[in-house]
């Protein structure tokens, strides 16, 4: 995910306590993600910092709505999303390699640029398949799978010769 410009935060000028940070999610972003799966969308973040002397904490929210296509049918898909995602930023120290969690920001950095961990937030707010709702996929790819559908119904009732050979041992 390349880093934009928009989504970077000055946090040295800011008091301690709660800021709230408003973004919106264009072509822009998507284009930035280089990624195949999700083509474009229009969403809504808000960033909530939480500034303490040694510690940033953001949370992340996202709300809207990501273009993509359907794993059913290929075509394309506007899903809703909705996610929510914390990060914590410390401001001076080491860096814990135990700590996946906690980003230790450098001496001399000013702000943070969010667009990475907002793209985090959108992509784990995806379902991990992608369909349409029952009866709105491209008919024509639903007539063809229809017909390579397999009834397992079918195979239920019949009797499996191995369980009667081992019925007669457990009968003896």
């Amino acid at each position: 995910m390349e880093a934009l410009k928009e989504h970077s935060i000055p946090f040295t000028g800011l008091k301690d306590g709660q800021h709230r940070f408003d973004f919106v999610l264009g072509q822009e972003f998507f284009d930035a993600a280089h990624e195949e799966e999700l083509t474009g969308g229009q969403a809504q973040v808000v960033v909530t910092l939480d500034k303490t002397p040694t510690l940033l904490v953001a949370g992340i929210h996202v709300e809207g709505t990501v273009a993509t296509t359907c794993d059913r049918c290929n075509s394309s898909l506007d899903l809703p999303v909705t996610g929510e995602q914390q990060q914590i930023f410390q401001l001076h120290g080491e860096a814990d390699p135990d700590d996946d969690e906690v980003v230790v920001l450098a001496p001399q950095e000013h702000s943070i640029n969010l667009s990475h961990y907002i793209y985090e937030c959108l992509r784990l707010a995806l379902p991990a398949r992608r369909v349409h709702p029952p009866g709105q996929c491209d008919p024509e790819v639903e007539a063809v799978l229809g017909h390579l559908a397999v009834d397992h119904a079918e195979n239920l009732h019949v009797p499996d010769p191995r369980w009667d050979a081992l019925k007669q041992l457990k009968n003896k």
